[in-house]
């Protein structure tokens, strides 16, 4: 089941967020979004989630608009993990991940064997089994954040859609993380994740899409997209090639000096 951006325009308020913005996102495959504070990213994934309504084109799961989904079948789709996630009730962190199930329900049914194994291999693929009894107010910022991402992976969704999932976790756990997103992706599944790591999303994504400003700067695979010339022209930064393994990342080490 593809992910289509097709033409997509947003407007919030008076300002236009995003302008013809397109990319044909495949399942199998992590997707990185990366461009400048402001350039809207986070705006990209609330409108591919139907979060946000469109001023001009359209998100499809294969030929079908996400926006005339229904609201259940669209959440079995497309699972998404907000930037600034908060969980209104301080229950405990298993009845948290157990919330992701609720698109798989039916009206007043008790949990499946399935829904509890789903929430389990969600807690044990988070490392968050340990933390299961736990009230969620009484967990750190990067145990709430993988609770968080817990929920969302209990659900199965067919996308993943995650906006800086990173930004709670400490090293370990981010190389963890993106590792575990790898994994769910190779499973079948599409993951996209906003970024700002340059480094990060060299190792994680297969693509890239990069914008600013609104608009598609490129799109294509993290090799083709991630340049020296193009980071140097949208983020303002030098890059130096740094061996990992059996590839070459590029690095940040300053500023464009610009005229």
């Amino acid at each position: 089941m593809d992910l289509i951006v097709d033409a997509l325009h947003v407007r919030l308020g008076k300002r236009t967020v995003l302008q013809d913005v397109s990319a044909h996102l495949r399942p199998g495959r992590v997707t990185a979004i990366l461009g400048p504070n402001g350039a809207g990213k986070s705006t990209l994934v609330k409108a591919a989630a139907a979060l946000i309504g469109l001023s001009a084109g359209s998100v499809r799961l294969d030929t079908q608009d996400v926006a005339t989904m229904d609201p259940r079948a669209r959440a079995r789709a497309i699972g998404y993990l907000p930037q600034d996630a908060t969980v209104h009730w301080n229950i405990v962190a298993r009845d948290v991940v157990a919330l992701g199930r609720l698109p798989h329900l039916g009206a007043h049914a008790a949990p499946s064997p399935q829904d509890r194994a789903a929430v389990d291999r969600a807690m044990h693929d988070t490392e968050t089994t340990r933390l299961a009894d736990r009230p969620i107010g009484e967990l750190s910022g990067g145990e709430r954040a993988r609770v968080l991402l817990a929920r969302v992976l209990a659900g199965e969704p067919r996308w993943l859609l995650a906006d800086e999932p990173l930004a709670s976790l400490d090293p370990s756990h981010q190389i963890d993380l993106l590792a575990r997103l790898r994994t769910y992706a190779a499973g079948g599944a599409g993951v996209v994740i906003v970024l700002h790591d340059l480094i990060q999303a060299q190792r994680a994504a297969d693509d890239t899409l990069l914008i600013a400003d609104g608009r598609v700067v490129a799109f294509g695979p993290v090799a083709d997209v991630m340049t020296a010339d193009t980071l140097a022209h949208v983020f303002g930064v030098r890059v130096a090639p740094l061996d990992d393994g059996d590839r070459r990342l590029l690095v940040p080490v300053g500023r464009v000096e610009r005229e």
